[in-house]
């Protein structure tokens, strides 16, 4: 799958000084459009949540021009979420949630096609995970 690497990173540069902002935002949207999702956060320190993801996007932002050695990580992530009591029905909320409240931040200077492109680049980083989440439940079973 082709990546628009401009676009990712443009938009991604546009809303990084206001990191904290999007990370709040993220999930005030994630907790109001995906209740069901809130228990999974029980016992979770949302401060550090929050930094752990921004770091995530923050180095996602610096690897898309060699995504090769991000694979191992993103399918560890994906089986420790497996752990946490996330499900492949959860991913594509995350996505469009995380996808918009990149556009709110971003605000007038959004673009289409830079949701297209946090679109295509997130079903890589979510398939990624879902293959190490799939590989984590049958090494469980």
């Amino acid at each position: 799958m082709h990546l628009d690497l401009e676009a990712l990173e443009t938009s991604f540069d546009l809303v990084a000084p206001r990191g904290d902002e999007l990370m709040d935002a993220f999930y005030g949207r994630l907790f109001a459009t995906a209740p069901a999702v809130r228990p999974l956060f029980a016992h979770v320190d949302l401060k550090r949540q929050k930094t752990m993801l921004l770091g995530a996007l923050v180095l996602l932002r610096k690897s898309l021009r060699n995504l090769d050695p991000m694979v191992p990580k993103l399918r560890e992530l994906g089986a420790r979420h497996v752990a946490y009591g996330a499900t492949p029905e959860h991913y594509p909320v995350v996505g469009a949630t995380l996808i918009s409240s990149l556009a709110a931040i971003a605000g007038d200077a959004w673009r289409p096609e830079h949701e297209s492109a946090w679109s295509a680049a997130f079903d890589i980083v979510a398939g990624e995970m879902l293959v190490g989440a799939a590989e984590a439940e049958r090494v469980a079973a």
